[in-house]
């Protein structure tokens, strides 16, 4: 059977409301996760979507989405939209303000860091579209302010984060009070063991879009590395800030070394912000905006923000710690060189880190070249075939509408998530 080739949002069967939206946001045509999600969605198909950050795959769930919720009956909330961070929730909402407006399809953010007094006045308003973290809806489910039993269309953005970063049981929770009958769009940009289990309890019969291999690096970015020790780090980055005057976007391993290094670059004269887990939402917000605005050159960020960071101009990312697992890197790097644009991309390898680099290198399926000036280390045995890690999950299948779940009597999920 011969494929449907969709090189224009007119030929994938839009309403002209939803084009005209489209022009006026500058949207021309259509990516390959959007020419290749956007219809099967349209039909009220599941769908399995691969594509890198950056690739415009939130329009790839919000379009279908909104063309057909615009024409059902509205008062109760219709489709859910799960994320792994309060940054992309909010971004995801904003894509729905965007293009759902002439279509009077309207949504609501639910996320920790949040005002929960405020989210009830948000659901009270009676929104098609609920985005959420899991943590922070599970505190409204258990509260008696949310009841999915009318939901119809459910989407898993970031699915291989969302497992990451240990919402698993969570997501589970989240399933079974679901209506089995329902649509399931789930994107990811990585397809690890875990996801493959979280897939096959939550979709039916998906057409599966695969605009990218999985894990593999955008193409626009120029990936580097330098052989570095661990008290030099500062030093070479300040070195690689004084080259241009490119936004830089800084990942650090724990909350306590970003904040260290927002202060050794703020004292050195850079315009730096800081974004981590322990940061309220508004300082979160404001440190993104301003790099957004172009008030702060750098941002030193946790993984947190790997899924979260929508920045159409970031032109270089320093992994300053090397990330904790393979796909990690692929969501850093995919911060810059987004919707077909070029960036680079820098890491700063120490002794404890080869492993780690063998196993990126194995993910992506070649070596990260060095950097000019940075010698390969004699300590480094980097075979293609280095081993990496793989997860276990424990997908459940859904259970029928309705279902309220019990408030566990011990550990809970953060809903600062």
């Amino acid at each position: 059977m011969q494929t449907t080739v969709h090189n224009s949002f007119q030929s994938l069967g839009l309403s002209d409301a939803i084009l005209r939206d489209l022009a006026k946001a500058g949207f021309t045509d259509p990516t390959p996760i959007q020419a290749g999600a956007i219809p099967p969605a349209l039909q009220g198909r599941d769908v399995i979507g691969c594509a890198q950050t950056g690739t415009g795959k939130t329009a790839a769930f919000v379009i279908p989405m909104i063309e057909r919720l615009a024409a059902a009956p509205k008062g109760h909330p219709l489709a859910l939209i799960l994320a792994p961070t309060r940054e992309l929730a909010i971004q995801t909402q904003e894509a729905i303000d965007k293009f759902g407006r002439s279509r009077r399809v309207f949504a609501t953010t639910i996320v920790g860091g949040a005002d929960m007094n405020a989210q009830v006045r948000g659901l009270r308003q009676h929104p098609e579209i609920i985005v959420a973290t899991p943590g922070r809806l599970l505190d409204h489910m258990w509260n008696g302010t949310i009841n999915l039993v009318s939901i119809k269309i459910l989407v898993l953005d970031e699915a291989d984060r969302m497992l990451d970063m240990g919402f698993a049981p969570q997501i589970n929770q989240i399933l079974e009070a679901l209506p089995e009958e329902r649509q399931t769009l789930l994107f990811s940009a990585t397809m690890p063991a875990d996801l493959k289990d979280l897939a096959r309890a939550s979709v039916k019969d998906p057409v599966r879009v695969m605009a990218d291999k999985p894990a593999t690096a955008a193409g626009g970015v120029a990936q580097a590395l330098h052989h570095t020790t661990h008290d030099d780090k500062i030093k070479l980055l300040i070195h690689l800030l004084a080259q241009d005057q490119e936004s830089v976007l800084v990942f650090t391993r724990t909350k306590h070394r970003a904040d260290r290094l927002m202060r050794a670059l703020g004292s050195g004269g850079h315009k730096v912000a800081v974004i981590h887990g322990d940061r309220s939402l508004s300082q979160r917000r404001a440190a993104l905006e301003g790099f957004k605005r172009g008030a702060y050159r750098v941002l030193v960020a946790t993984d947190i923000a790997a899924r979260g960071i929508d920045v159409a101009n970031i032109g270089h990312v320093v992994n300053f710690d090397m990330p904790n697992s393979p796909e990690d890197y692929v969501h850093r790097i995919g911060r810059t060189a987004r919707m077909k644009a070029v960036g680079r991309a820098t890491s700063f390898v120490t002794a404890d880190d080869h492993g780690g680099l063998r196993a990126i290198e194995k993910l992506l399926g070649q070596r990260v070249p060095l950097a000019m000036g940075s010698p390969e280390a004699a300590t480094v045995h980097r075979p293609s075939s280095a081993a990496h890690n793989t997860r276990q999950g424990d997908g459940r299948p859904g259970r029928p509408s309705g279902f309220r779940p019990r408030r566990p009597a011990h550990a809970r999920p953060s809903s600062n998530a």
